[in-house]
């Protein structure tokens, strides 16, 4: 006789997961045991919004939903942060959270909420296991969280339900979901648009990243010598060296990465989502030809819509690739001298340990094939345009759902699924202390990861948005003014540095240790004023 928990567990198994992030309570005890019996591991995070974030990274790296879980109300409501952010963040996740069992289900409970209707609108789906439909409840979960867009799937667990014995079942999985093909006319109106341009300008967004067509899309720029522009969380999927790379929108130095796409004529999204930058927030006056598995998200009354090609974007990058060259008027001495200008803007300082130097040297000292990840604030803006990302995947951001606390469980997770990768996390000292605690968890698995703590004291995006609407600064500062480096934190030793030199030795010794490590970098954030814009948002 199986019971659900095994059961449970054992589909997990199937399915090629390893890990399961969250914090245990009375009903887990055995799930918890079952997935011991099946050699997944359960990772005990301090906080659940961690596990959720956790679970994120797990989803993006390895294409298998991340698995997460929490406990009644407080452990559910924990756990949505992460969960939220794998919806936006478009991540395939699974997230179980223990509700009341049907007799008490609509009564007055300790701890007792609808955790449905918490979860309706952070997922795709939201559901409840039942012991007659445990194959087809998961199965039927990771197809919707894998299907374009992929997000995250709730399961609710009936807090009596695991010991019960589970159904036999003879279930046939949806096969994987195939975009459709584009609307042939659609296709003509592509190539006769792009044609007649005379500065079209690509700009591609997360889903190109997901569709694996980055081969295609280096064709299209160097057949045709035109620009691109990026989404932050696309980074990688063309050179920052390219002849035709401008830039990353939206990020530091926005205004030289609009000077090259306020020429274009002609706008091309590929895979792009506005889920990053809404279309109106730079969008020149032209035409768009939107390419993507979902419509354009545009308002029509104000900006023009050529064509909208929805489906699989490979037949429509495969039209353009065909084409002889298609000559057009963009001066590439100019785009060159542009991203010149950029990338000098950017460089370290001298005299001043500012978060450009910081960001460098941790460039020239992380192998290429090494993984960043990187928490929300200013220094985010930074690395957006600064940091050379060799491919899709090396740097992960949070810029959908854009929370603070991401850093340190996403390079957690990454450690887990590629552990012969060297990892690195860039955190501001607002992130890091939502997500302290979780150093007792990277030392407790013997995880070498770097933690690349930028200490500046304050809040410094926010503060330079008050500066911007001519407010006093108020309500940002994190420490008091007797503040110092603490000797470990959760027995993480940490290595204070307060100039590039000490700075570049601790991080060599930091990437050489066997186990987590924090460096912190006591940096000058005076440099984000002239660096991250009013358009920076």
């Amino acid at each position: 006789m199986t019971t659900v928990a095994e059961k449970w567990a054992q589909v997990l198994n199937d399915l090629g997961v390893r890990y399961v992030f969250g914090t245990p309570s009375g009903p887990w005890m055995v799930y918890m045991e079952a997935l011991r019996n099946r050699e997944i591991q359960f990772v005990l995070v301090s906080n659940e919004a961690s596990a959720g974030f956790m679970a994120d990274v797990c989803g993006r790296i390895t294409g298998i939903p991340g698995v997460c879980y929490g406990t009644f109300g407080p452990g559910a409501t924990n756990l949505t942060t992460g969960v939220g952010g794998a919806l936006l963040d478009r991540s395939p996740l699974l997230a179980f959270t223990h509700e009341m069992k049907k007799s008490m289900r609509g009564r007055t409970a300790q701890m007792g909420i609808d955790h449905q209707a918490l979860f309706r609108p952070l997922t795709k789906w939201t559901t409840r296991l039942d012991a007659e439909r445990v194959e087809e409840t998961i199965l039927r979960a990771v197809h919707v969280a894998t299907s374009e867009q992929p997000g995250p799937v709730h399961i609710g667990l009936p807090a009596d339900l695991g010991p019960l014995t589970a159904t036999d079942e003879t279930y046939q999985p949806e096969p994987p979901h195939q975009p459709d093909l584009p609307d042939s006319e659609l296709l003509d109106k592509l190539v006769t648009a792009f044609s007649q341009a005379r500065k079209p300008l690509l700009a591609v967004g997360l889903s190109a990243v997901r569709s694996n067509v980055q081969t295609l899309l280096l064709k299209i720029i160097q057949q045709h010598e035109i620009p691109v522009v990026l989404t932050p969380m696309a980074k990688g999927m063309v050179s920052e060296d390219h002849p035709s790379y401008a830039g990353v929108l939206f990020h530091a130095l926005s205004n030289l990465v609009a000077e090259t796409h306020s020429q274009a004529d002609l706008v091309i999204g590929l895979g792009y989502d506005p889920v990053e930058l809404n279309y109106e927030d730079w969008l020149p006056d032209a035409p768009l030809i939107h390419i993507d598995a979902e419509p354009a998200d545009l308002d029509r009354s104000c900006f023009r819509l050529e064509c909208d090609i929805v489906g699989d974007m490979r037949p429509a990058l495969e039209r353009l690739a065909e084409l002889p060259r298609v000559k057009n008027d963009w001066d590439f001495i100019a785009l060159a001298q542009r991203r010149k200008q950029m990338f000098e803007r950017m460089e370290p300082k001298t005299g001043i340990f500012g978060p450009t130097a910081a960001v460098t040297i941790l460039r020239e000292i992380l192998p290429d094939d090494g993984i960043m990840t990187c928490d929300v604030g200013a220094h985010l803006h930074l690395i957006g345009q600064l940091w050379r990302t060799p491919e899709p995947g090396l740097q992960l951001m949070t810029n959908g759902w854009s929370s603070m606390g991401f850093g340190i469980p996403a390079a957690i997770a990454a450690k887990l699924c590629l552990p012969d990768r060297p990892v690195a996390c860039v955190v501001g000292d607002g992130g890091f202390l939502m997500m302290v605690g979780e150093m007792a968890t990277a030392k407790r698995l013997g995880l070498p990861i770097v933690f690349v703590l930028f200490t500046d004291h304050d809040l410094s995006l926010i503060c330079i948005k008050q500066e911007m609407k001519d407010l006093p600064l108020y309500g940002t500062s994190l420490h008091t003014d007797d503040y110092d480096s603490a000797k470990t934190f959760f027995g993480v030793p940490v290595i204070p540095a307060h100039d590039a030199r000490s700075y570049r030795a601790a991080l060599g010794g930091a990437f050489a240790a066997d186990g987590p490590v924090i460096v912190e970098a006591f940096v000058d954030p005076q440099e984000y004023r002239q660096l991250v814009l009013k358009g920076d948002r």
